[in-house]
């Protein structure tokens, strides 16, 4: 049983989604991060629902514009003043512009890193400060195989994932000696609703489910305390990136 205070930033997600019941019934408290107020609010009754029983005690909603560093630390206030530990951040939001490298607006560019890359940063900074005091902790940063291979039509979602990739890896050189793990997830394709806008043409049929994603950042989560998953790579047979 994960016994532990998780904080799920994009619980409201594909990925989140199917991670919130899988913390739940593993036992976790939940610190559940979102812009969307009412979905927030959905996932928390949903767990009720499921679990018949006052939810409050074991999970809150915080809605949250991670772009925002303000609201950032509040949210993370919040979580201490509820649960007076966070044990693990799972950076888990995400947003992608796919089109011509040529063709790619500023406002666009901005929008890839803002949530991306600065909202990842600004999460991981502030959990792993309380973090540092307990000398214990587990940041997982959902990047995405387009963090680690490049691709036509992403120029911009790819700056960000990178960004991500760097900051992750020099983050856990520095936090390593506080007791800190870093593990950062290469997924696939996803079929999750973050293709929803995308005007890319892309087969979803022959991507990985959200289930599997969530299966592999439960892996982690579970593994001995002298262990550190650094790296998962999970990509759709049908498209392989080596």
């Amino acid at each position: 049983m994960l016994h532990k205070v998780v904080v799920v930033v994009g619980a409201t997600g594909g990925i989140g989604s199917a991670l919130v019941p899988k913390l739940a019934e593993s036992g976790a408290k939940l610190v559940l991060v979102a812009r969307d107020a009412d979905r927030l609010d959905e996932l928390i009754r949903n767990l009720e629902d499921d679990y018949e029983t006052d939810y409050e005690t074991r999970a809150i909603a915080i809605p949250t514009d991670i772009t925002q560093y303000a609201q950032v630390e509040l949210m993370v206030q919040k979580a201490i003043a509820q649960f007076g530990q966070i044990d693990v951040l799972i950076n888990a939001a995400g947003a992608g512009v796919m089109k011509q490298f040529l063709r790619i607006e500023p406002q666009e560019l901005d929008q890839m890193l803002d949530l991306n890359l600065k909202g990842n940063f600004y999460t991981s900074q502030a959990v792993a400060n309380v973090m540092k005091d307990r000398k214990i902790g587990h940041i997982c940063n959902v990047i995405g195989i387009l963090g680690k291979h490049p691709m036509a039509m992403a120029a911009a979602y790819c700056a960000s994932k990178f960004g991500v990739v760097g900051f992750s890896k020099s983050m856990a050189d520095e936090l390593r000696r506080f007791g800190i793990k870093v593990t950062l997830f290469y997924f696939g394709g996803i079929d999750s609703p973050f293709w929803d806008n995308v005007s890319l043409k892309v087969d979803r049929s022959k991507m990985l489910t959200t289930e599997t994603a969530a299966n592999a950042i439960m892996f982690a989560l579970s593994s001995d305390p002298q262990a550190v998953p650094m790296e998962i790579n999970i990509q759709p047979e049908s498209h392989l990136f080596f």
